[in-house]
């Protein structure tokens, strides 16, 4: 097989790996904020249960989880799923445990705002929903960006750990490809994908950084 095949090859399984990691981000951001609020609600039992499920997120392997989420619904309840749900399930269990670690990080940013701005915005005559979105979460947003961008690059190479469904994501591809013609160029090739994807995402997040700078 030529190398044009295997770079073929290659490519469609890091479209795979881009995949899960832009549907894990677009969801879990956006949940993980929803989840740290709950987080801090007044009421207890919504604040036990959000704790429980963020204990079990971080307690337990990303792999772990992903098993339970494709194999749980026919060992527990006997229900034969589609094909189509093992990238499904792949999605599930990266959203679910990454917004369990994007709420603390949101939940220890929103925390670390003074109480005296939220009691100058009520002054002000701001509602409690114009002062979380106006003045509490921007500033939240450039404090978090660290740990965030951190749980990123991360997530790029957590893509790897869909292989245990049977994904084929680009790493999988990569060790199929290099154990067929007896090479370690496909895993070198692989390697330097997570470099660049890395690469990308940290000069991103530093853009970031130097365009919130006015807060401080």
């Amino acid at each position: 097989m030529s190398w044009s095949v295997i770079l073929q090859k290659l490519l469609e399984g890091m479209a795979v790996s881009v995949e899960i990691f832009t549907l894990t981000l677009l969801l879990s951001l956006p949940l993980g904020l929803f989840v740290a609020l709950g987080r801090m609600s007044s009421n207890s039992i919504l604040r036990y249960f959000i704790k429980i499920y963020i204990s079990i997120m971080r307690g337990t392997p990303l792999m772990l989880q992903l098993m339970v989420v494709y194999y749980g619904p026919f060992y527990l309840f006997g229900i034969s799923l589609a094909k189509g749900y093992r990238f499904t399930a792949v999605i599930i269990g990266f959203v679910l445990n990454y917004a369990a670690y994007f709420a603390e990080i949101y939940r220890g940013g929103i925390e670390s705002i003074p109480q005296g701005q939220y009691e100058a915005a009520a002054v002000l005559g701001f509602t409690k929903s114009q002062t979380f979105t106006r003045i509490i979460l921007p500033q939240v947003i450039k404090r978090i960006l660290p740990p965030i961008s951190n749980e990123v690059i991360t997530l790029v190479k957590d893509t790897a750990l869909v292989q245990v469904l049977g994904i084929s994501e680009l790493f999988r591809v990569a060790k199929n490809e290099s154990s067929r013609i007896f090479s370690t160029t496909p895993i070198f090739i692989a390697g330097l994908f997570y470099l660049t994807m890395n690469w990308v995402v940290t000069k991103v997040f530093h853009f970031t950084e130097i365009k919130l700078n006015y807060y401080k």
